[in-house]
């Protein structure tokens, strides 16, 4: 990895959301078959694109029941543990209802309400992904959505992975159906004969799927749209060098696009890092993926000082931040841009991204800067709440009425009158 000072230009921003001219057109093109055809178009793009040709897009029971006899029972009570870890932490955000009343009789509330469906995508192809599930579940669980899809595509057997499954049935999932890619955003967004439509999808997947979300929203929500990972991490003297590279390679495993980012106030912790990561990449599994993110987007950052080197990562704004620092809680105030912040030696990234219970569905390239990680208000919408009484519009009819005809609208001005005028 390159060792630079900060001081040089820092730009980790990687516009691979916007994909090509081509890629745009090819998933427009999905939108509209599955809009014209359906059910129909589902099949035989699924038999396209993931080589099995389906008799049922829905999910049964016995494949279900099916896949608790696959996974270790083991692994069902670590899946079991993660998803209350990850409820305990979602119920803290929940949000009230609330009304407040004045003398003159003036009520002003809000009215919090579940969204009443959501689709959620969780990628599929060589690897599964139970976290993924989990973390886009249960929030809205917790949040009061009735109605949960989970969207997956299947294997050439044309089932599901058996720890997506349980997963999902753990999370609470009400309807799960073996279709990926653009098709499956198309199909949870304006429905088919089999898929109803719902108001809102989030979860990751590749480009097709990210350029899905961005194509049909407006007509649903969505959560994001979700660059590759990302980590930083801001470290002193006394970090350890194999810890850092391990965490470092952690992110740069996901994807040739993932960033790994190392900011320290130490030069030997830099070139030990440095050597660390080359020694440890050589035995990684999938190093060959890993590799090609470290040589593009991996990067050491040397800085001055602890407060210029927490100005870069606020200027990174990243979506995974490990402070491994002296006193990590001191250095909390100075940072302002992280979608997810770990502190300490022993908070390793990977801890938020399985067990912890925040959310690992974090904002990346940058849009840390203005957004959050996925929680309950992604589940929730606001209504306000007025109720005014004959009193208190009668003592602030002028005012609105004046307000009313400075913007030239005499028709709204006159509507308040209305109630205090003689027929």
């Amino acid at each position: 990895m390159k060792i630079q000072r900060v001081n040089e230009s820092i730009n980790i921003k990687r516009s691979v959301e916007n994909g090509t001219e081509k890629q745009r057109l090819v998933v427009k093109d999905i939108i509209s078959r599955i809009k014209a055809e359906g059910d129909l178009a589902l099949k035989e793009l699924t038999e396209k694109f993931d080589g099995c040709r389906l008799d049922s897009l829905l999910v049964l029971t016995e494949e279900i029941e099916e896949a608790y006899s696959l996974v270790d029972e083991k692994l069902v009570a670590i899946i079991q543990e993660a998803a209350e870890n990850i409820r305990s932490y979602h119920e803290k955000q929940v949000r009230n209802s609330w009304m407040t009343t004045s003398e003159n009789g003036t009520m002003l509330g809000q009215k919090v309400t579940p969204l009443d469906s959501v689709g959620v995508y969780v990628p599929g192809g060589t690897a599964a992904y139970p976290s993924s599930v989990l973390m886009n579940v249960m929030p809205a669980k917790v949040a009061g959505v009735k109605r949960i899809v989970m969207v997956s595509p299947p294997g050439q057997d044309g089932k599901l992975p058996a720890g997506v499954l349980v997963a999902a049935k753990e999370a609470g999932v009400t309807e799960i159906y073996k279709v990926g890619g653009a098709q499956a955003v198309a199909a949870l967004a304006y429905g088919t004969e089999t898929v109803q439509s719902v108001d809102k999808i989030v979860g990751p997947g590749n480009i097709y799927v990210a350029l899905a979300k961005r194509e049909v929203f407006g007509d649903v929500d969505i959560d994001m749209i979700a660059g590759p990972s990302e980590i930083a991490i801001l470290a002193d003297e006394t970090a350890r060098a194999h810890e850092v590279a391990a965490d470092l390679l952690s992110q740069a495993e996901h994807d040739e696009l993932a960033c790994s980012v190392l900011v320290t106030t130490s030069e030997r912790l830099a070139e030990e890092v440095a050597l660390e990561v080359e020694k440890q990449l050589a035995v990684l599994p999938r190093k060959a993926i890993a590799g090609k993110s470290i040589e593009n987007f991996g990067a050491i950052y040397l800085a001055e000082t602890i407060d210029e080197a927490a100005e870069t990562i606020n200027k990174i704004a990243p979506e995974h931040l490990e402070v491994v620092t002296k006193n990590p809680i001191e250095m909390l105030g100075k940072i302002r841009h992280a979608g997810a912040i770990f502190l300490g030696r022993y908070s390793s990234e990977p801890v938020g991204d399985y067990f912890a219970g925040p959310n690992h569905v974090l904002p990346t390239n940058g849009t840390a800067r203005f957004s959050s990680p996925l929680n309950i208000d992604d589940f929730q919408k606001k209504s306000s709440i007025i109720m005014y009484s004959q009193q208190a519009l009668k003592e602030n009819q002028e005012k609105i009425a004046a307000f009313a005809r400075l913007e030239g609208l005499e028709a709204h001005a006159r509507a308040v009158e209305a109630r205090f005028n003689k027929e």
